[in-house]
């Protein structure tokens, strides 16, 4: 069947969508992309995105909730009108919202018990509705209910696209927060293992907006960055972070690494009297340095790291995190060396056939595919969940979805 997977990141920065052929069962899917876009948010939606994740109020995120299910609606069908496809032949969407709030850590609620809740925006109904199509979404839920993190879950295409029968390969995605997902040679579902890194594009973009003013809301090319020099001192002191010394199963957000770092950082960069370039170069090394320390809790060796994300089109950022990765330094004072030798080029997805912008929108089609199959699809040895569930919840469509498939098929 055909299936759309809309996606907006961390980053919040636009909604990116893709249109996947999908056949087969159970973990034995075929995948074909069909066409895929990016509609980046006007700047005031994207401010008040940002303001609502910190300081938003109850009547801002009612609102957002479905302002949002509108813009994910438009993007879609404007995907399909680009690509001269009738929405008619299209079976499911798999939308994974804008994330607000993520609360992966257990906290106790009296009379309840511990609890772990995340949050994402982007009305289902009135996508299905706008639409016609049957939309899946709610995803990452399900999974904190059966005591996982509900992140990251894209290891499970990772898996599906990128496993190798010799060679040990890392997925490394760099969106607004930075995770990675180890494929072990000859590998099973079972041996995938995965986390967040720490920040991906978020410190730097949230640098550029400060030291511009918010006339530049990210480094293009890496340009500020490749013109600074990165302070040692002050990376070193970043690297004291307690996430990142964290063992997995973990995942984190704008509310470790938003605007409260990113003010400590800026801080910290007046004190020791660095340039605006200098600052830019810093958070750029520091991205780098979280995310190669970060092999000390992969198992065993890595002989391929193939990237995906915005970050992956800051050359600055790539060329920092080559060196590092040739030489890992182990350089932050509570940071473990990593343990395995790297080798090999970073290389980009595109490399391999796919387009790494939008390859988290294709997990997301993919997800509402097996959902209406009947098939988990989140890694309880990723997440931590005490078993593996079907993720999502279904808003049906105006037509039975019998009649947009190929084949009738039974939810289950």
């Amino acid at each position: 069947m055909k299936v759309i997977g809309l996606m907006s990141g961390t980053s919040a920065d636009g909604v990116d969508t893709a249109l996947v052929d999908i056949r087969g069962a159970g973990h034995d899917l075929t995948l074909r992309l069909l066409a895929s876009r990016t509609f980046p948010y006007p700047a005031a939606v994207r401010v008040r995105l940002l303001d609502a994740m910190t300081s938003g109020t109850v009547a801002d995120v009612c609102h957002l909730n479905v302002a949002l299910g509108e813009w994910f609606a438009q993007a879609a069908l404007q995907l399909l009108k680009s690509a001269n496809v009738s929405p008619r032949t299209v079976a499911l969407i798999g939308s994974h919202g804008q994330t607000l709030h993520h609360l992966p850590e257990s906290r106790r609620e009296s009379g309840i018990g511990v609890v772990r809740s995340t949050l994402q925006l982007g009305e289902p109904a009135v996508i299905a509705e706008r639409t016609g199509m049957t939309t899946v979404a709610d995803f990452r839920t399900r999974d904190m209910a059966v005591g996982g993190e509900g992140a990251p879950l894209t290891p499970y295409l990772h898996h599906l696209l990128f496993h190798h029968a010799s060679r040990s390969r890392v997925v490394l995605n760099i969106g607004g927060i930075g995770n990675l997902t180890y494929l072990p040679a000859r590998g099973g579902l079972g041996a995938v293992r995965a986390f967040d890194t720490g920040p991906g594009n978020v410190l730097i973009d949230g640098v550029m907006r400060h030291v511009t003013a918010e006339r530049r809301t990210f480094d293009r090319g890496g340009r500020m960055a490749r013109a600074g020099t990165p302070n040692e001192r002050l990376i070193r002191t970043l690297l004291d972070h307690p996430f990142l010394t964290r063992r997995p199963p973990k995942s984190t957000g704008r509310e470790e690494f938003g605007e409260r770092f990113v003010g400590y950082v800026r801080r910290q960069g007046k004190l020791l009297g660095l340039s605006d370039a200098d600052l830019v170069a810093t958070a750029t090394a520091y991205t780098a340095r979280t995310i190669v320390g970060a092999t000390q809790f992969l198992p065993g060796r890595v002989d391929e790291v193939l990237v995906c994300g915005g970050g992956a089109q800051n050359a600055t950022l790539m060329r920092m995190l080559q060196a590092e990765w040739n030489h890992p330094s182990g350089r932050g004072p509570r940071q473990g060396r990593p343990s395995h030798t790297h080798h090999g080029s970073i290389l980009p997805v595109e490399a391999f056939g796919w387009n790494g912008r939008v390859l988290e929108a294709v997990a997301f089609a993919v997800f509402a595919y097996q959902h209406v199959k009947g098939v988990p699809c989140n890694l309880p040895n990723v997440t931590g969940a005490k078993k593996a569930v079907v993720l999502g919840t279904v808003t049906p469509g105006r037509q039975p979805l019998s009649k947009r498939i190929e084949s009738p098929i039974q939810l289950q």
